[in-house]
């Protein structure tokens, strides 16, 4: 029994199919901005009710993306709801596996569980996870968030995304925006900050009460999971080993990375096992890494290891939903228990979770200068497929950010002020302006 208890303690089912919670954050004062009622003159090569927007409308290669200016402008549909106004994206290596159609069968069961007896599209989809923006919009139930606030948040993949001009998400899954940075280092950071926090607190059961003498190994440690990871587990007082090229080990290194060690000068395998035995194994490389990485950890001493490559998706869309999700279950409670009985070693699938008051704290860390953005490279809105481009040459040393305003004076590439659009296509009870907290 107690097998099956662990397999039911994976996240794997809560992310895909639990609906979130509310969060408990604290009541913040904004200026109410965005609400005023004033008059508009909107762009009028536009259709009213809709926005500019990156759709997919088949799952394929670059090709597949298309630019329009149809897309329905989402609006309030709950009383937690909250509508943020895009001004800065970021590309993860799961929108290209998405725009290929990776996870489509579970994805598009999430997004509408009545799917599985109908055969209605998932198109036109909207790509892009991470947001940094300002609220236009709260739900009646919304008590953390005002029109004006600046926010972060990460979309989850079972949501229409964030190449757009506004996207509509739960309170539970926003965050307000650190104040030291600007909207496009923000972007950079909340999908492999939810991530790595689901994978390292929630799987790896890691937390900055108890780092200050765990030994971790990151794999692929100059990506965009990489790069934040080495932050977050510096901040909490760990010490820290990745695995990367060469030509990464600079920015590694002044990320925090305690010992370096270069996958291109040899075996990596047998240059791990000259160091220390690990307290956690974070792997975002997947492959053949689990073979000899499941190896480095302490023996019989509750070490475990965490990958982020988990069949799971694969499964469903190749063998169907329910076979799919049946193997993959087989698959994780064999290693579970391969490993934990021969090794004494937990084996853990790491996977996203929607969490704004992980991002809360991440917030914090930020604007204390112990988590950095890391942007590799930068993209107008125009320019998204290049964006795409860039994102499957891999090698990445930090995030691609896609610039979906202007900062400076809230402008989309189109021309319309922030609210332009918004408040012409919203009917007027719809918009609201939020009481302040007393």
């Amino acid at each position: 029994m107690g097998s099956f208890r662990a397999i039911a303690s994976t996240s794997a089912a809560y992310f895909f199919l639990a609906k979130a919670k509310g969060s408990t954050k604290t009541l913040a004062d904004a200026a109410c901005t965005v609400c005023c009622r004033r008059t508009f003159c909107s762009s009028p090569s536009r259709p009213q009710n809709c926005m500019p927007a990156w759709v997919i409308d088949q799952y394929g290669t670059n090709g597949v993306l298309r630019f329009t200016d149809e897309v329905s402008i989402p609006i309030v549909n709950s009383p937690s709801d909250v509508v943020i106004k895009v001004h800065a994206t970021s590309l993860n290596p799961l929108d290209i596996s998405m725009r290929g159609g990776y996870g489509a069968k579970l994805l598009k069961l999430r997004r509408d569980p009545l799917s599985v007896m109908q055969s209605d599209s998932e198109f036109p989809l909207i790509l892009g996870r991470d947001v940094s923006g300002v609220v236009v919009d709260c739900g009646s139930a919304v008590t953390h968030f005002y029109p004006g606030d600046e926010v972060w948040a990460a979309v989850p993949p079972w949501k229409q995304g964030s190449l757009a001009e506004f996207v509509a998400l739960t309170e539970y899954e926003v965050s307000h925006k650190p104040k030291l940075v600007s909207h496009t280092e923000a972007a950079s950071i909340p999908y492999v900050a939810a991530t790595t926090w689901s994978a390292l607190v929630n799987a790896g059961g890691l937390c900055r009460d108890n780092c200050s003498e765990k030994r971790v190994l990151i794999t692929g440690g100059s990506g965009g999971v990489g790069t934040f990871s080495i932050q977050l587990l510096k901040a909490w007082g760990a010490h820290v080993t990745v695995t990367c090229s060469q030509n990464a080990e600079g920015l590694v290194r002044g990320l925090g990375a305690d010992e370096v060690v270069d996958y291109t000068a040899g075996d990596v395998a047998e240059q791990l096992e000259q160091l220390e035995k690990f307290d956690v194994i974070l792997d975002s490389v997947g492959g053949d890494t689990e073979q000899w990485a499941l190896g480095l950890l302490k023996p019989w001493s509750g070490a475990k290891y965490v990958t982020l490559v988990t069949p799971l998706l694969l499964n469903t869309d190749s063998m169907g939903l329910l076979d799919g999700a049946l193997r993959s279950g087989f698959t994780l409670h064999n290693k579970l228990i391969q490993n934990i009985t021969s090794k004494g070693v937990f084996y853990r699938w790491g996977f996203y979770a929607p969490d704004g008051p992980a991002l809360d704290e991440i917030s914090k860390l930020v604007d204390a200068g112990k988590i950095l953005p890391v942007v590799e490279a930068q993209f107008p809105f125009t320019q998204v497929p290049q964006a795409f481009q860039k994102m499957e040459q891999g090698h990445a040393r930090g995030k691609t950010v896609v610039l979906v305003a202007d900062e400076e004076n809230g402008f989309t590439p189109t021309g319309d002020p922030v609210s332009d659009t918004y408040m012409e296509a919203t009917e007027p009870e719809q918009v609201r302006e939020a009481p302040k907290p007393s």
